[in-house]
């Protein structure tokens, strides 16, 4: 038997077994439907990241040299502190088993998440808010309008067009997180990956799929935010 053949043979043979794995009783739509609950749980959640970051961070802005915000800013302090502080596995487990047991497992995925991107996106658009030139807020006051008014309207704009990129990666972390969901009786990716091992006895070609898939999704996400930045870059310089 010669190398050529002994190829032959082991390529036949994989791909019976990929056939018998995903093909039959169509376990190939388990990944199909993971794939489409990881995306919903994962825009969810971005976009309520997106809201609560941008929240935190515009109160702790303004609350800088506020007596009055001061309680607002401790209160953003401490959810920051106690978001990162806790795995997302163990806040995830919290909401599904006690704060939100009525809710099925994907609605408590993207509160969930949403809320722990909210910690993250909070300290990236203050950082982002922070690099915003000083002048701009006394620009903006010296046109009668208010501290808040000023973030929301002159600062907050410049300040998405230098944190956009970072949004992305955190998407992309936030895609990455989701591989968790599983935890709460959801069928994530990851989830009917491991589902199909089960009824298979095959490790590899599910699991091998399930990393490649995510794998394609971040390099693809990974060069459209390369895409992003070089015309922010260009818009720069114009």
């Amino acid at each position: 038997m010669n190398i050529f053949t002994a190829i032959g043979e082991f390529f036949t043979s994989w791909g019976a077994k990929l056939a018998s794995t995903f093909l039959e009783d169509d376990r190939y739509m388990m990944l199909v439907e993971g794939l489409g609950n990881t995306a919903v749980i994962t825009l969810g959640a971005l976009c309520i990241g997106v809201v609560i970051g941008a929240m935190v961070a515009i109160i702790k802005y303004c609350g800088e040299g506020v007596p009055a915000l001061k309680p607002l800013c401790t209160l953003c302090d401490i959810y920051t502190t106690v978001i990162r502080g806790i795995p997302v596995v163990v806040v995830l487990l919290i909401f599904y088993f006690v704060i939100m047991q009525s809710a099925n497992g994907i609605t408590v995925g993207i509160v969930t998440f949403g809320i722990n991107s909210g910690a993250y996106m909070a300290e990236l658009m203050r950082s982002g808010i922070g690099a915003v030139d000083a002048g701009q807020m006394e620009a903006g006051r010296s046109l009668g309008m208010s501290r808040l008014q000023t973030t929301v309207h002159v600062i907050l704009p410049q300040a998405m067009k230098n944190i956009l990129p970072a949004i992305g990666n955190e998407m992309i972390a936030l895609l990455k997180e989701t591989a968790v969901a599983g935890y709460v009786a959801v069928q994530d990716l990851t989830r009917a990956g491991n589902l199909i091992r089960n009824n298979t006895f095959d490790a590899f070609n599910p699991l091998m799929v399930v990393a490649v898939t995510y794998l394609a999704i971040v390099v693809a996400l990974t060069r459209l935010l390369a895409v992003l930045e070089k015309r922010l870059r260009k818009g720069d310089r114009h």
